[in-house]
């Protein structure tokens, strides 16, 4: 494996990076302290012109607005609509469907970045999902509880898969900022067989809360949260098991972001059985083409793109 000093030069020699860019790219102290914790916060890696133009693309999506539309709904999709009302919006593949946002995130540097923190030399496009919290503090349904995303991407091979979460605003705890649970990407789990696949949205806050305390216990840790403190155009970025979530948004204005889900380039299918009966399907595996053996390819360009790799 390519040490962090030689991954970080392929990076900016890889896409022609100019001096501007190459001064973002983590140092590879923030790669170790990445590796630590299981979260960075970046530099300024989107201008503000290219912040509001993600801030005013969301507005034309809501507003009705696509590019193009998925082929099939996958089953578990969230998506709202306007007849939803004025609630906590989730929207899947927004990087598929919007071109706008499709444009920006594609950018290199952020690819670039999470290839190093990952210590990989490909990075894959995985998920998108656009992210509305009204400003609702009477609203516990605004509340993401504790939970970290490997459980919802079982059919991956890979367990360095990583999310990047970036606001469209300066972001804070009062916005109901995204927090971190410091660590705990180290931790051994309890074995909690198939349920944990089910996503936080389809299970009671305070079982997680639970399951979130008892798995401190068994590895004898305290559980330290620390909130995602993040200016305008930077972003944060979080291991595929380092448990996570967010508050209330307390302002008096909503919180925007997108959650950008990546996979390394060791990633691929794999089985993952219930004790119902069956695999678990994640909703790429209905959208993205088979592989020669017939199983989800999870190198599909049209859906899971490369977004930067190592070509030396």
């Amino acid at each position: 494996m390519s040490t962090a000093e030689e991954l970080t030069s392929s990076a900016a020699a890889a896409f022609d990076l100019g001096p501007a860019d190459r001064e973002l790219l983590p140092t590879a102290e923030d790669v170790e302290f990445y590796q630590e914790h299981g979260w960075f916060l970046t530099k300024q890696l989107l201008t503000d012109a290219e912040v509001d133009e993600l801030l005013e693309a969301s507005e034309r999506f809501y507003a009705g607005h696509r590019d193009r539309t998925l082929p099939v709904r996958p089953p578990r999709l969230a998506y709202w609509e306007p007849e939803q009302g004025d609630v906590h919006r989730h929207n899947d593949y927004i990087f598929y469907e919007d071109d706008t946002i499709r444009r920006i995130l594609s950018k290199p540097v952020i690819a670039a970045t999470a290839a190093l923190i990952a210590r990989t030399e490909q990075i894959r496009l995985w998920n998108t999902t656009l992210i509305y919290k009204p400003p609702r503090p009477e609203d516990a349904r605004n509340i993401v509880p504790w939970h970290f995303d490997r459980h919802y991407w079982q059919t991956c091979s890979s367990d360095e898969m990583l999310t990047a979460f970036i606001p469209f605003h300066d972001c804070d705890e009062e916005l109901g900022t995204i927090t971190m649970v410091d660590g705990s990407h180290t931790w051994r789990e309890i074995p909690a067989g198939d349920s944990v696949t089910r996503h936080f949205a389809e299970r009671d806050r305070s079982e997680l809360e639970d399951m979130l305390k008892e798995n401190a216990d068994y590895n004898g840790v305290e559980i330290r949260k620390v909130p995602m403190i993040i200016p305008k155009g930077h972003m944060s970025f979080h291991h595929c098991r380092t448990y996570h979530g967010s508050g209330l948004n307390t302002s008096d204005r909503p919180r925007r972001a997108i959650s950008l889900h990546l996979q390394d380039g060791a990633n691929q299918w794999r089985p993952y059985p219930l004790s119902t009966g069956g695999n678990v399907v994640y909703n790429n595996d209905v959208l993205v083409r088979p592989d020669a053996d017939g199983n989800p390819d999870y190198t599909d360009p049209e859906f899971c793109p490369v977004l930067w790799e190592d070509k030396r």
